[in-house]
């Protein structure tokens, strides 16, 4: 299965998707232009590492901020995790950034996959 890298820009954030390393991450801001145009492939690579995923997926979110339209499209990846067997989901953030930890707590109740909240330093 092909890595899907994509390089971080103002707007968007680096996407590593790496089966072979295990590297499955989302870094930086999310405020694209057209969410569902970027997210969308992003959605697709992982439907198809569900097909057959690694025997453990660690899943990070290192999110910044990110906007509205951004947030539903998070909210679909993490529908998406849950057909990953063995899935955690780890919530970076900042401790002093409330809304970026409030965040993670209301997709936690939202999906029913393990969240494990890391607070960056």
């Amino acid at each position: 299965m092909n890595t899907l890298y994509l390089t971080e820009t103002q707007d968007t954030p680096q996407v590593t998707l790496n089966k072979n390393d295990g590297v499955f991450e989302l870094v930086g801001r999310s405020l694209p232009e057209d969410s569902v145009e970027f997210y969308a492939p992003v959605l697709q690579w992982i439907r198809e590492y569900a097909k057959a995923p690694n025997p453990a997926t660690a899943f990070h979110f290192k999110l910044e901020y990110f906007n509205t339209s951004s947030s539903k499209l998070i909210l679909d990846l993490l529908h998406e995790l849950k057909h990953i067997k063995n899935i955690t989901v780890f919530w970076h953030y900042h401790q002093e950034d409330e809304s970026m930890d409030e965040a993670g707590h209301e997709y936690a109740e939202q999906v029913e996959i393990p969240f494990e909240f890391k607070v960056l330093q």
